[in-house]
């Protein structure tokens, strides 16, 4: 139907494009609406926004740039046949995060459960592409119940898994998120198996190779999609989680505070931040924390809290951990010194004296692939026993886990600063980036102690015999273990010009902030080659 206006003349004028633009506005309205209002009560009711609320509540207001709104079940899927699926289940597009662009999509769970459609994923597949080839950040907002089964099953599937192997292409260039905001199942839980960040909302979000029924039906296992794969299990038992949260709100905010510490791409630098939080002045680089003094026990077999010594040394007292509940005898976290983000790996005395397993050199290894892979400085702090041994942990392979952070910090060429606090020893003092792992500056605090092992070790392997003949050999195994200890003296290695300073530790954020600043331009020449043979 057309619309007719008179004109200047009084001649009736037949308007073509003002129905076809009221058409299209209803369409889009009824696009938005996504499985309608009882669906979108249902959302609610299970505390979970929505697809289009996720993403406004992400992206500045007012950015968003859908693509493929008008997507429905591909014309060749004849399961499909007069199914209604709008935008296919998934919303995708750009916009922008605190002004810099960011490629999004998110899954609708109230159009089929969010499935993963033939023409939804063609939808999201050209989002990647879009933000592979103009470099920006690409997130995942997680809601859905896997691949579409009416569209997936069938030889046609030969055809498909394009998007983990572009996952991988795009790994390393441009930072990805993937958030767990509700179900993540079968193949596409590799998403956020292959994503940098993942956040998972608490009692929602999950994530798991298959689904309660077909486990009960493959092993006859009877468990809950929580118990199988939530948030508790991967964020602190498998480590594929990288924060557990409490709600859509929060899940979104963590998004935003991990990009504020990524470049937008490989080739850009990690933006500095000036002034402090929230506008803030900034925090002095030379302030001095009169705490730090105290922060040791008088013996060095007595635990202390690493996150007291970072809240005390960063930007603001301000920190970003990640996989803070798992491996939680070593630290990972993201924080700023003088505006600059650094990726902080600090031994975490509190947990089992901060001895190094499988899982705590996973975890470490990771976190220095993706600074490396994004231009973040490292900030290491020692206070390490060494590895963990045993039967029990060689058997698990703690010499292959224990090669990968090792490979890990090798290969880092970003800029690389260390602390030593305590005890730094044996290939613990190794992996966590010792005088021969190129650190741009390397400092130890006065109570640092520099070995193979610690006194008590050495005592106990090479003069058992003498302490076991003395006449007291309590007293024989005190005196020897006294000895060893002024070997120790961290005044030896700074003699030897193998580390850079002893410093007061109320120095220590200056020190790092000037170590940054002087390493900011650092430049690491490698021989070429394919890539090195990552141990796995």
């Amino acid at each position: 139907m057309s619309t007719e206006d008179p004109g200047a003349d009084g001649v009736v004028a037949t308007s073509l494009l003002r129905p076809l633009v009221e058409d299209l506005e209803e369409r889009r309205e009824k696009i938005r609406l996504g499985g309608g209002e009882a669906k979108i009560a249902e959302q609610h009711a299970r505390e979970k926004l929505t697809a289009r609320e996720r993403i406004a509540l992400l992206l500045d207001e007012g950015s968003f740039v859908e693509l493929g709104i008008h997507g429905k079940p591909h014309f060749s899927q004849r399961a499909m046949d007069g199914v209604d699926a709008p935008a296919d289940g998934v919303i995708t597009g750009y916009g922008k995060i605190a002004g810099r662009l960011t490629a999004v999509c998110a899954y609708d769970f109230t159009v089929m459960a969010g499935s993963m459609g033939m023409t939804g994923e063609l939808k999201v597949t050209r989002v990647r592409e879009l933000a592979l080839t103009k470099r920006m950040p690409f997130v995942w907002l997680l809601d859905s119940a896997g691949a579409r089964v009416q569209e997936a099953a069938g030889s046609l599937f030969a055809g498909s898994g394009h998007l983990f192997r572009e996952e991988v292409v795009m790994s390393g260039v441009i930072p990805q998120v993937a958030a767990l905001m509700g179900p993540c199942a079968a193949g596409t839980a590799y998403i956020p198996g292959l994503a940098d960040f993942v956040p998972m909302v608490k009692g929602r979000g999950s994530m798991a190779l298959a689904g309660p029924h077909l486990v009960r039906a493959a092993v006859g296992e009877d468990v809950t999609q929580e118990e199988l794969g939530g948030s508790r299990v991967h964020c602190r038992k498998s480590g594929v989680g990288d924060m557990e949260v409490a709600s859509d709100e929060e899940c979104i905010d963590a998004i935003k505070q991990y990009l504020s510490f990524m470049p937008q791409n490989c080739e850009q630098r990690p933006p500095i931040r000036v002034g402090g939080a929230g506008g803030a002045k900034s925090d002095p680089i030379d302030r001095r924390e009169e705490d730090l003094l105290d922060i040791l026990p008088e013996s060095n077999r007595k635990p202390y809290d690493m996150y007291e010594v970072i809240r005390r040394i960063v930007d603001d007292g301000e920190w970003f951990d990640m996989k803070g509940q798992w491996a939680r005898t070593i630290i990972t976290c993201l924080a700023r010194f003088g505006g600059r983000p650094a990726g902080i790996v600090a031994n975490q005395p509190k947990q089992l004296g901060g001895i190094l397993d499988n899982d705590s050199a996973d975890k470490a290894a990771r976190f220095v692939n993706l600074c490396n892979a994004f231009g973040i400085p490292l900030v290491f702090i020692q206070d390490v026993p060494g590895f963990m041994v045993g039967t029990k942990v060689e058997a698990e392979g703690i010499i292959r886990h224990g090669a990968k952070m090792l490979y890990a910090v090798s290969n880092a060429t970003v800029p690389k600063i260390t602390v030593i606090t305590r005890k730094a020893y044996g290939a613990g003092y190794f992996v966590m980036n010792g005088r021969a792992y190129e650190p741009d500056l390397i400092v130890a605090w006065p109570s640092a102690e520099i070995s193979v092992m610690g006194a008590e070790g050495v005592v106990e392997i090479a003069f058992r015999k003498q302490v076991e003949q003395a006449d007291d050999p309590q007293a024989k195994k005190a005196e020897l273990i006294e000895g060893f200890r002024k070997i120790f003296n961290v005044y030896i290695a700074a003699g030897n010009d193998l580390v850079d300073d002893v410093i007061d530790p109320r120095e220590t954020r200056e020190a790092i902030c000037r170590g940054l600043e002087m390493s900011a331009d650092k430049k690491v020449e490698r021989p070429w080659r394919r890539h090195g043979v990552v141990p796995v």
